[in-house]
């Protein structure tokens, strides 16, 4: 989860929502990814979606069985959709997302295999966001 805090203090950089992804295989990193959606001009380009196109380019596939997902923010509805098509076996993400998170609106969306973990260094998850927002208002 810190790799994947890495990757959103990067978003941060860029003025992106700061969200990272990882995704980890066999104890190697083969997926990595963090919010674009303002530098590509793509609502889609969520840190969930970048990882997932980067791990399934690196393996050649588009199915993910052995991975795990890390997150900073517990992923939407379209990335849960994206996690449960591409077979990851396993979700960890930071903080929790009342408004827009998939536990609200599509708490099936995973693969019925997949474990999920949440609030994994939330705090600092949490805290990114927050004051991502209020440096915005």
């Amino acid at each position: 989860m810190r790799l994947a805090l890495l990757e959103a203090q990067e978003a941060l950089r860029r003025d992106e929502i700061p969200i990272g992804c990882l995704i980890v295989s066999g104890g190697q990193i083969i997926g990595r990814g963090h919010n674009l959606t303002e530098t590509l001009q793509d609502v889609t380009a969520h840190a969930e979606m970048q990882a997932i196109t980067a791990a399934a380019g690196m393996l050649g596939g588009k199915y993910l069985p052995e991975a795990t997902l890390y997150v900073t923010v517990e992923p939407c509805v379209m990335c849960a959709g994206a996690i449960g098509w591409s077979q990851i076996s396993r979700v960890v993400y930071g903080a929790a997302d009342e408004k827009r998170g998939y536990r609200r609106f599509a708490p099936e969306a995973f693969h019925p295999k997949c474990r999920v973990t949440g609030g994994v260094l939330e705090e600092e998850c949490r805290q990114l966001m927050q004051d991502f927002f209020k440096s915005k208002r």
